[in-house]
């Protein structure tokens, strides 16, 4: 329970007020909430990606699989800092309770992040050309025709997914742990503010907008309007 869980349950149907924190405290646990929130997406992911997988190929729909391994793979690699100052790093996967080459399978999984995310610098990785040749014992050899083989984007079976699944989870509850204390630092900072400066700080929206208050135009996530194509 949070801290603001826990005062909502001492006081029930008390109004309160929520202002905004800058402090670097406030943003190292914004950032740990960030990671908590990717981590659980590639679970989530990864939990439909075997009910995919479950089915017969023939069944399935390529893109399905495909799209979720993608965003799985995306959205670990999110959660990591890349030489920045928040997100995950290297010696928090080392600081798991897991067996086997966990290490390994993290780098793996990088390196296939990586080849999802830009244009192959060999394309035989992604397809293969080949030439139909005649059957030499029918008749005379010469070349029939051109075939291309593409190659499947999901290099893993359902083991593999079970195994970033797990590795997600276990990532998203050591993080939830340094986000709890990091409740109390912020919580300490927040007191050293004082309360006449804390009152008179910008508030937040908590909870979903009501239905009187409109949405400023031009902001972000709204689509724009389509282009006029008729040249008029």
């Amino acid at each position: 329970m949070t801290d603001e869980q826990a005062q909502d349950a001492q006081h029930p149907g008390e109004q309160t007020l929520t202002v905004g924190l800058e402090l670097p405290s406030a943003q190292v646990l914004a950032d740990q909430i960030a990671t908590i929130q990717d981590l659980q997406f590639v679970m989530e992911c990864c939990k439909r990606l075997l009910s995919e997988l479950s089915s017969p190929e023939a069944e399935r729909d390529p893109v399905i699989p495909q799209a979720l391994w993608s965003a799985a793979l995306t959205a670990y690699d999110r959660s990591f800092a890349k030489g920045k100052k928040f997100g995950l790093t290297l010696d928090d996967v080392k600081a798991l309770p897991l067996e086997g080459q966990v290490l390994k399978f993290h780098e793996w999984l990088e390196n296939e992040r990586n080849i999802l995310g830009r244009h192959p610098t060999n394309p035989f990785l992604e397809a293969r050309v080949g030439a139909v040749l005649a059957d030499p014992e029918q008749g005379d050899r010469e070349v029939r025709g051109v075939t291309v083989l593409s190659a499947s984007h999901i290099l893993v079976d359902g083991a593999g997914v079970r195994q970033l699944g797990a590795l997600a989870s276990e990532l998203a509850k050591q993080t939830a742990e340094k986000a709890q204390k990091q409740e109390s630092v912020v919580s300490a900072d927040a007191q050293q503010l004082g309360l006449d400066k804390l009152y008179t700080m910008t508030p937040l929206l908590v909870g979903a907008p009501s239905d009187d208050s409109e949405e400023p135009e031009g902001s972000e996530g709204s689509s724009p309007e389509p282009a006029d194509s008729s040249g008029g």
